[in-house]
């Protein structure tokens, strides 16, 4: 009679052991808010869809250097206007990341196959408050690049590496402080 108690018991006592509680694993159903205009969904198919593509669309120092002196290339810099007029590439457009819409970006990008070079504060350092440091998984390239994408553009390339200001060869530049006219 023990012999087939602990038969019938052992089944039941691992079905409780293998299987967490049902109430434990469920999530709370959480009804979504609509909002036409903002898509999590099609947001994270644009990060999955890019992970490959953006890690070979990375560039070296000397091939985005390269890359600037070919006709009809857009460097993108989509840091705020105030860290842009700091120090930036020569060469780059600025259009704050804050900025990003169809009609703004077609001022800067007319053509959506255009090649497009970007960087971002954490591809230098060396200048803090031209180039202050974000939080890895909050790095402005990231940001940028899934955001072009989600706009049509895909010849998107980045720099790399992190960079001292005081040693690239990337030429980069600052831009007088507006003086105030009526100051004088």
């Amino acid at each position: 009679m023990k012999r087939v108690l602990v038969l019938v018991l052992i089944p039941f006592v691992f079905s409780l052991v293998a299987k967490p509680n049902q109430k434990q694993t469920k999530k709370p159903k959480v009804e979504p808010i609509p909002n036409r205009l903002i898509d999590y969904g099609q947001f994270k198919k644009i990060v999955n869809r890019s992970e490959t593509e953006r890690e070979t669309h990375r560039l070296t120092e000397e091939q985005f250097l390269q890359m600037m002196a070919e006709d009809g290339v857009v460097v993108l810099d989509a840091r705020s206007e105030n860290r842009f007029r700091l120090l930036h590439i020569k060469g780059a457009v600025n259009l704050p990341f804050t900025e990003f819409t169809k009609d703004s970006l077609a001022s800067v990008i007319p053509e959506p196959k255009s090649k497009i070079l970007i960087y971002c504060n954490n591809n230098f350092e060396g200048n803090e408050q031209a180039f202050a440091a974000k939080s890895p998984a909050a790095s402005l390239n990231l940001s940028t690049y899934n955001s072009l994408k989600a706009y049509g553009y895909n010849n998107i390339y980045e720099l790399g590496p992190l960079l001292d200001v005081n040693q690239t060869k990337l030429p980069l530049v600052s831009e007088p402080k507006e003086t105030d006219p009526t100051s004088k």
